[in-house]
This record gives structure tokens, sequence and C-alpha cells, in this order.
């Protein structure tokens, strides 16, 4: 037994039902509903045969059956391979994000709304990736005689500093020798690639160990601190008016979870170069939303830099919808960043209408 033409039709019936009415689905309702020509009797057959397959559950025993997350995998798979995404241009998006005199982080702020009350669920907008910050200079000054200031300053200008403990007593002559060692090695090296040479650094500089170490896991927090840019929620709620939210417990968790926003960003961030990912169910890999599914879409800067949009929502979602204002979203965003200035402000560009 196999998923032949027929039970794919069935299937995507009582998931487009089911996605309107979040109502278990019975036989009778698709023969009305749905002109396939079959006989209650051969859809409540098929229907136990998906069920049999893993496309469908059925709740309660006398109730109809709601689709699997196995089926919605299914559905939307079909839906992208056989291009049943309408290309809608969302006229909402357009007339958000036409206005072209914000900061980015009021754009960011503004799409993530405009995402939310165009789908009604909870979206979530991340800006663009920022270059790797470069090391200039890295200092050590002696505060006590068992802790250090260590001072890092990149090609950006940027300045992080934190006092750290150390084991070794280390006088101010041999801090500045060490400093002076570790601005010639780790200048013009990346946060990131600075971390992963302390090691080495470190076997050679065996008197100074323990600080290398502390200044390996101080490196790779400044790198995630660099790399962490504003991130824009709208429709935080939205998913409290969906039935399966309505106990309490769940939307609590739900809403911790959109609280926590660097957790949330590295759920959303938006990996490979597909043009969309759909994620239902457990395939999400989190708890808190084993029963969301997360679509996102990425969108490009002028310097090719790539930023992610996101819906999460019920598996129930409506997908077509949620890709195609994603889609439009994506485009009006790429558009949009493709003429900001240095300063991060987006200029007006000129004769843009295409979503």
């Amino acid at each position: 037994m196999g998923m032949d033409e027929r039970k794919f039709r069935i299937l995507q019936a009582i998931i487009d039902d089911y996605i309107l009415t979040a109502v278990p689905v019975g036989s009778r309702t698709i023969s009305k509903k749905y002109d396939m020509g079959l006989s209650s009797a051969t859809i409540r057959n098929e229907m136990s045969d998906l069920e049999e397959l893993g496309y469908l559950d059925q709740p309660h025993v006398s109730a109809g059956r709601v689709p699997s997350a196995k089926a919605y995998r299914l559905y939307v798979d079909q839906m992208l391979a056989s291009g049943r995404i309408h290309s809608a241009k969302p006229e909402a998006v357009i007339a958000h994000l036409n206005a072209r005199t914000h900061q980015m982080e009021d754009v960011i702020d503004q799409a993530a709304q405009v995402l939310s009350d165009l789908t009604n669920y909870t979206a979530v907008v991340l800006p663009p990736t920022k270059p790797q910050p470069i090391i200039r200079t890295l200092q050590l000054v002696p505060v006590t005689a068992n802790s250090v200031l260590v001072v890092i300053v990149t090609d950006g200008g940027i300045v992080r500093d934190t006092v750290m403990p150390v084991n070794e007593g280390l006088d101010a002559d041999t801090l500045y020798h060490i400093s002076r060692s570790l601005t010639e090695q780790l200048n013009g090296h990346t946060l990131a690639e600075a971390a992963a040479m302390l090691p080495e650094i470190a076997a050679r500089m065996r008197d100074s160990e323990h600080l290398m170490t502390s200044l390996g896991g101080f490196l790779e927090e400044t790198e995630e601190h660099a790399q962490r840019g504003h991130v824009g929620i709208g429709g935080a709620s939205n998913m409290l008016s969906y039935p399966e939210y309505s106990d309490a417990e769940k939307a609590r968790s739900f809403l911790s979870l959109i609280e926590t926003r660097d957790k949330l960003a590295s759920i959303i961030a938006h990996k490979g170069d597909v043009a969309f990912t759909v994620r239902i169910g457990p395939e999400t890999g989190v708890p808190e939303i084993s029963d969301c599914s997360i679509v996102t879409a990425t969108y490009s800067t002028r310097s090719g830099r790539q930023g992610t949009i996101g819906v999460i929502g019920p598996t129930r979602m409506q997908y077509s919808r949620v890709i195609s204002v994603l889609g439009a979203m994506g485009q009006q965003l790429s558009q949009l960043f493709g003429t900001t200035d240095a300063g991060g402000k987006p200029e007006a560009s000129k004769g843009s209408d295409q979503a």
C-alpha cells in the first residue's frame, strides 16, 4: 500500500479543510465540500489507509482525522515542486516599506509587524549578517596581582574590554610583552580565527596558559556579541488566538521562547542557499514549538550580506500564503537594502515599484 493520486487528493483536501477550521475532518465533510466523485465509504477507507501510512491522526475514536507532521511535509514538498505558490505582491508590504527614511532597526521592526499582520502568525526578522571584525590591537593591563584588564580594538572601531582573573601573578612588564606578541600574531585576523589560534599560542607560552584559555573564551564571546544584531518580532501574541495554544502552559512556554531573542535568532537563522526553508513540527528541533512550523526566507544587501525573515505558526498554517508573503517581503527588503548607505540608513530608490 502506497500513496497514489486518489489518496493524495483526499489528503490534500483534509489538510486544506483543517487549515481553515482547526476541526478534525471526517469523510462526510470531504464528500460534501470537495467534488471528487467518490462516496463517503470510499473516502473513509482511503482515510484509514492514510492513517495507517502515518499521514493522519485520529484524536478521538469517534472524531475525524487531523494531518500529521508527515502529511504537512508531503503537502509542502508537493506544493513547492508543482509551483503552486502564487507570486502575489501584497500591497501592505509595498505600502509599509516604500517609506525609505528609517534607520535599519526601524525597518526591521516594521517588516516584522507587516509580516505578522499579513499572516496572522508570529514573525521574526533578522538584520543582515555583519562583516567579521578584524583585530587591530589587544592589550593586557594589570589591575591587581591576580587580575588583568583585556582591551580589544577591531577595524570597525569596536572596543571590548573585560577584567579577567589570572593565576600566574604576571607583572606589568610581562603583560606588556604578551600584549605585543598577541597583537603581532592576531592582527589582521577575525575574532573567530584568533580564538582558534590561541591553543597553539598557549602551548608556546606555558607561563601564561591559564590567561590564554580565559582569553580564548572572551574572544568567542566578543565574536558572538559583534554578530548579534537587532531582532524584529511581530505578533508575538498572535499564536494565542489559535486553539492549539489554548492550553496555558503551552502558551507560556511559547511566549518565553519568543522573549529569548538570542535563542529565537539562532532558531530562525536561515542556513543554505535555497529560497525558502520549511520546518514542520518536530523538524524545528525545539520542544517549545514542536507543534509549530517555521518558514524562512532571505534577503540581501548591496554588499551581498544576507538577512533572514521568518514566520512561526501552527502546523496547519496557510503555507502557500506564508511563502508568498515572505517572497514579497524578501524582494522588498533586498531592494531597500540594496540602496543602503554606509551609515545603515536606507536611501530613497527611484522607480522601484516591483515587489
